[in-house]
């Protein structure tokens, strides 16, 4: 029996009627898709990449941010219809600077897709010297994500924009191989929650994309671990229905088998995983 007959089981034997379940995520108003100025960050590869060309085909303006400049001139080389900008999410005072450029250079700004993020798999049982490197994922993951909206969150109120956050299918349940990742996913989540509340009635959009794995750089072990994942196009064609259905918290592939599973059977479903992410645990340095 493989991991999907263990979950139809258990749901079977649960008793309850998943339907239900699936369609009782948020909705909101229809988001619209083309003629918009789109920034995207962390878009210079992978799923933002992605997302970059998807918008620019449907007809919008599309910026895309990253670290590394080289990259993006190699983007910019292959896409000449894109804009890039140079931009650290893990950096306030470029966060700041990148803002200050949106507001002058774009400021029809409709939507902002924080995308930007790392993940690494970490042995957490053990000491390290490198404290402040132990929150690298924090400061890109979160700290990116609320700087960048904060930075640029009076613009958007004032278009009537757009905010969509990339958190995962992690928030759910971690991948125990990854915890800081699979924690700040699950802040990112919450943080959307608090975010959608807060900005009711500002004729802002906010939305929750919460992938499963996506087979990018970051994801590439996961296939020797047995974990499965989808391809961005299938991430980038199931969001796109979901955006034009009107929801606002997007679980592509296994995902909502992921927050189903969370509800029936946590204990099974994180010890899954366990298994699955144990191999991927570095050894702890000597």
């Amino acid at each position: 029996m493989n991991f999907t007959d263990c979950i139809t089981v258990i749901i079977l034997l649960s008793g309850h009627n998943p339907i239900p379940v699936l369609r009782s995520i948020h909705k909101g108003n229809v988001v619209k898709l083309t003629g918009r100025t789109i920034v995207i960050t962390g878009g210079s590869a992978g799923i933002g990449l992605a997302f970059a060309l998807k918008f620019l085909e449907l007809g919008n303006e599309v910026i895309v941010t990253g670290r590394r400049q080289a990259v993006l001139d190699e983007v910019k080389a292959k896409h000449p219809k894109l804009h890039t900008i140079q931009s650290d999410v893990a950096d306030p005072a470029q966060i700041a600077a990148l803002a200050a450029r949106v507001k002058k250079e774009f400021p029809r700004l409709g939507v902002l897709m924080n995308n930007a993020g790392i993940g690494v798999a970490k042995n957490i049982k053990s000491s390290v010297d490198d404290l402040a490197g132990l929150m690298t994922e924090v400061e890109i993951n979160v700290g990116g994500v609320i700087r960048t909206t904060s930075a640029l969150i009076d613009l958007l109120k004032t278009n009537r924009g757009t905010i969509i956050n990339v958190s995962s299918a992690l928030a759910f349940v971690p991948v125990p191989a990854m915890p800081i990742y699979s924690a700040t996913k699950a802040a990112v989540h919450s943080y959307t929650q608090s975010l959608r509340f807060q900005l009711e009635g500002a004729g802002v959009e906010v939305v929750d994309l919460m992938p499963p794995a996506v087979q990018t750089d970051m994801t590439s072990e996961f296939d020797e671990a047995g974990i499965s994942s989808i391809t961005t196009d299938e991430l980038v064609k199931q969001t796109i229905a979901a955006l034009r259905a009107g929801k606002q918290e997007i679980r592509p592939g296994q995902s909502n088998l992921l927050a189903l599973m969370r509800r029936l059977a946590p204990n099974f479903i994180n010890r899954q995983l366990w298994k699955a992410s144990k191999p991927l645990v570095p050894a702890a340095a000597a």
